[in-house]
């Protein structure tokens, strides 16, 4: 399937079935998000805990009240029941399965809150010429548990899940440079170098997607990532609770372009 599609248009394709893996580099130009959806009793929280840790769980967009699963503002059309290539099912804050369709799960009470994703600034970095490594070798890219700690709100807490991109000192730079101007897609990295500093013991075995090559001479780049939540809803456990799977995202029809602080 040709990449450079609308994201209309992939958002059908998904919602047919002809697309089920992850999101990186389709729809180009377009806004992807990081998706989770709670119970009304525990969305309160959640927003707190998004606004408290602005890094990892940046908002881009939710609804606007409990059961709506159209979010106009975010995409024509749009069906956040149908329109993500895999979906996370927790309950009492362990994976029970993962789904492609979670309209049987729907419930009047749920509200859906759309995080923004490193996918969207991954453009921005090969439109300046720099090299993304898990878009170059066509795997998910490698995410992280870490030890820094966000901000708890509520029953919500936890530690920070990062992804990883391998660069050159000086591109490493650039991309510091670049990422700044996106502090709605995770903004700069939060660290760069010893992946041990921050808890990361095998830089090769990650947590969440594929591992990539590190080449010599390489430093290891490490943002915040829109998986987070994932470990916060572990561990607050609530009743029922339903997210994207690593690496396949709500494609929304809002320009890249929009989110950049110039």
């Amino acid at each position: 399937m040709s990449q450079s599609i609308s994201a209309q248009e992939l958002r059908h394709r998904i919602r047919r079935g002809e697309h089920t893996g992850n999101t990186s580099g389709f729809a180009p130009g377009f806004v992807q998000g990081n998706l989770c959806i709670l119970p009304r009793d525990w969305a309160n929280e959640f927003l707190q805990f998004c606004q408290l840790n602005p890094k990892p769980c940046p908002l881009v967009g939710m609804a606007a009240n409990p059961g709506e699963y159209r979010l106009p503002s975010l995409g024509a059309d749009l069906d956040i029941r149908t329109d993500i290539p895999s979906y996370r099912i927790f309950r009492d804050g362990k994976l029970v399965e993962e789904v492609t369709d979670i309209r049987s799960q729907w419930r009047d009470d749920l509200v859906t809150f759309v995080l923004g994703c490193s996918f969207s600034f991954e453009e921005a970095l090969l439109a300046d010429g720099l090299e993304v490594r898990n878009v170059t070798e066509g795997v998910n890219v490698p995410m992280y548990r870490t030890n820094i700690a966000c901000q708890g709100a509520g029953r919500f807490s936890g530690s920070m899940v990062v992804s990883m991109r391998p660069m050159k000192a000086a591109d490493a730079i650039r991309a510091v440079q670049i990422c700044t101007r996106f502090p709605s897609v995770h903004g700069a990295p939060v660290h760069l170098g010893d992946p041990q500093l921050i808890g990361v013991a095998d830089i090769n075995r990650p947590d969440f997607g594929d591992a990539v090559t590190i080449q010599p001479g390489e430093l290891p780049v490490f943002w915040a990532c829109g998986v987070t939540p994932q470990v916060a809803l572990e561990q607050a456990r609530p009743p029922f609770c339903i997210t994207h799977s690593p690496g396949c995202m709500l494609v929304t029809d809002l320009p890249n372009s929009r989110l950049a602080v110039m």
